[in-house]
């Protein structure tokens, strides 16, 4: 099963255990219908965390009410913890245009293909996105001069890595 990162538990709220889940779905969300969030505990273990209610704080902030964590205290001891869906929540939830939505895409630079894409990081003037490349997470940057096209269809990104960039990575 794959999962994808969304985002972060930031803070508590209130004295009954609520939570500010931090999200980069690109777009105003509560999350109605999803059953469960997935905390990853130690790596590629996932514990899933039911959801007991959700309201929309702002663009890319909901307050959160898990199963079981009802206090201050409790809900501390989940930030500032990533959360996950699973591959098929994460389609429903995220937007179409999000760079979120990048997430599984195959980065090919130019035509040898990195890997698929594992984490999306947004910065003011380009995005990061990270990949398996020789068994190490290489940080590989994208924005309008170095992408050279986007396949959707075939859930491709094409890129021009900068020089000298991989050999960092092995």
């Amino acid at each position: 099963m794959e999962y994808f990162k969304i985002g972060k538990l930031a803070a508590s709220h209130g004295l009954t255990g609520e939570l500010v889940l931090q999200h980069s779905l690109g777009k105003k969300t509560s999350l109605k219908g999803l059953e469960a969030i997935f905390i990853e505990q130690t790596p590629n273990n996932f514990l899933p965390h039911f959801i007991e209610a959700t309201s929309i704080k702002s663009d890319d902030e909901i307050y959160i009410k898990l199963e079981g964590v009802d206090s201050k205290e409790v809900a501390r001891k989940l930030t500032p913890k990533n959360v996950w869906l699973q591959e098929v929540d994460f389609k429903k939830f995220a937007a179409k245009a999000a760079p979120i939505a990048l997430l599984g895409y195959e980065l090919i630079d130019v035509d040898k293909s990195l890997g698929n894409i594992i984490e999306v990081i947004e910065q003011p003037h380009q995005i990061l996105v990270t990949v398996l490349y020789n068994n190490n997470e290489a940080l590989i940057p994208i924005h309008e001069a170095n992408l050279l096209r986007m396949d959707n269809k075939a859930r491709k990104v094409y890129v021009e890595v900068p020089v000298g960039l991989l050999e960092i990575y092995g």
